[in-house]
């Protein structure tokens, strides 16, 4: 039996990343599979877990316990029952482990990082669909990753 992959999913609570999840769901992710929801929230956050964890963000958290309310309090993130569900529905159909880890910073560093420190075989992030002049003012997430990971990027618009 191979072994399985590691997939890393970017996520930011919006209709494009749940969409990018979705696809991975439904595409790429298979039995035996780690699944890595990757959470870069702002460095002006102040969580009590940041302290800790600032340099090289959290440490894995399972899906039990990323779903406390408690747990998402210690790390600044949002609980949102809608990505539960669709991590439920991944953990139990398609038998993979579903882990999340949450880094505080820039996006695009913070996940071009996470593909080197968890070796990620692939990526997934959703495309916020901005037009050519937006995206070389505001800069494009998904294009700096696609450009600067070092591993399989796929971007679902």
């Amino acid at each position: 039996m191979a072994k399985g992959r590691t997939i890393g999913i970017a996520m930011d609570y919006s209709t494009t990343s749940k969409t990018a999840l979705k696809w991975a769901i439904d595409n790429l992710v298979s039995a035996g599979d780690t699944v890595v929801v990757l959470l870069v929230l702002s460095p002006k956050s102040d969580p009590v877990n940041k302290q800790l964890f600032e340099d090289t963000g959290s440490p894995l958290i399972p899906l039990v316990e990323f779903k406390e309310v408690g747990v998402c309090r210690k790390y600044g993130i949002t609980p949102d029952s809608e990505l539960f569900d669709m991590l439920d529905c991944l953990s139990v159909g398609k038998k993979a482990n579903v882990v999340a880890k949450v880094y505080w910073g820039d996006p695009r560093e913070k996940l071009c990082e996470a593909v080197n420190h968890l070796k990620l075989d692939a990526m997934v992030l959703g495309s916020r669909g901005l037009g050519t002049i937006k995206r070389v003012l505001l800069g494009s997430v998904s294009s700096h990753v696609v450009q600067n990971a070092t591993c399989p990027v796929t971007v679902v618009k």
